[in-house]
């Protein structure tokens, strides 16, 4: 009998260290899990904030939003969802980042997915005053307000959950190199090229020391993709028409080694901090390299108009001229990809968010 029992107690024993692993392992997952992703940028990661400014850069007209929910054009530069919407749907949150500046949102709804970018926004805020858009630094000025009112409705802990845990995504620097400092002369009277770069590495280091600061650490920052095999810069090569613009591609790599040196470096420094760079550069060079490989058949043209120069207002101009399935290609219009190379390019910044930097 006494065999029996301590045979009994053995099992019971076992059980209660299984049980209490297992519990472990839930608190550290639940510890672990993303309340909200948080978005600043430009038009690659604007939902709909320009829609309530006054700027020419909006997207709320056909045939944006044409794959959407509904059929809805709802600001967003695409004929469906972005990149950060795939993000937030890929760590288990809503399918879809609300604009903060959108008065039909609620905090409660912005809770858990808020997205502060603006068309036309850069890393430099003259970029953003070119364009009449939302700077880098009133969105992050945004994001304080949004703080305060998370603490308001929702309390200080749970306040401060939802920022120390969150994913902070940074989608932003094309234009201020396409639509500044390689189309204005507005910077290049002040800064040499290499000079620019440096300049918006250390804006871009300031703003996520900035959001630091407020209590952001995991952050992610997508690198500039190739900027010279956009169709419209294929357009406008004048050199090589209808090739890539292997200079503008140059200097998006050489920003990115930049960047990426900057991101290494304040994970090592700011204590707590994960900053990731992703290379958005070589996985969406690959997509056009070989689209057949990622299941597109165009890579050249955007699906919008002719797709050789539409984007914004021109591509409502064209909706005759306009691919039927943009599945099939790359671009949506000519500068930006379509809701299914957002998806490729979001599953990369997905699998960056769930693996803690060495």
């Amino acid at each position: 009998m006494s065999s029996l029992l301590l045979g009994m107690r053995k099992v019971f024993l076992d059980m209660f260290l299984v049980l209490q692993l297992l519990l472990q392992l839930l608190r550290g997952a639940a510890a672990d899990r993303v309340p909200a992703v948080i978005v600043f940028g430009d038009s690659t990661a604007d939902t709909g904030n320009n829609n309530f400014i006054q700027t020419l850069l909006r997207g709320n007209y056909t045939p944006y939003g044409r794959d959407f929910a509904g059929g809805v054009a709802t600001g967003r530069f695409s004929n469906g969802r972005l990149a950060a919407d795939f993000v937030s749907q890929g760590l288990g949150l809503s399918p879809a980042v609300p604009a903060y500046l959108d008065p039909g949102h609620g905090i409660h709804q912005l809770a858990s997915g808020v997205s502060f970018a603006s068309a036309g926004s850069g890393f430099d805020d003259i970029t953003a005053q070119i364009f009449s858009a939302v700077t880098l630094t009133q969105q992050i000025e945004h994001f304080k307000e949004y703080k305060e009112k998370l603490r308001r409705e929702l309390g200080g802990a749970a306040a401060d959950h939802i920022v120390a845990r969150s994913l902070y995504l940074f989608s932003v620097g094309a234009s201020d190199f396409l639509g500044n400092y390689l189309l204005f002369p507005v910077r290049r009277g002040r800064f040499t090229l290499l000079e620019y770069e440096a300049y918006l590495v250390g804006a871009a280091e300031a703003a996520v020391r900035a959001v630091y600061a407020l209590g952001a650490r995991r952050v992610r920052l997508p690198g500039l993709p190739p900027l010279g095999c956009l169709p419209l810069q294929r357009t406008v090569n004048l050199a090589r028409p209808g090739d890539c613009n292997r200079w503008h591609n140059m200097v998006a790599r050489r920003f990115n080694r930049g960047l990426r040196a900057m991101a290494s470096r304040l994970s090592r420094d700011l204590p707590g901090a994960q900053v990731v760079y992703v290379d958005v550069y070589r996985l969406l060079a690959d997509m056009i390299t070989r689209p057949w490989a990622y299941g597109f058949e165009n890579a050249v043209r955007g699906c919008c108009g002719t797709g050789y120069f539409e984007t914004g207002v021109l591509c409502s101009l064209d909706n005759a001229l306009t691919c039927e399935d943009a599945d099939k290609y790359v671009f949506f219009d000519a500068v930006h990809p379509s809701q299914r190379a957002y998806k490729i390019i979001a599953d990369a910044i997905v699998h960056a968010a769930s693996h803690r930097p060495v």
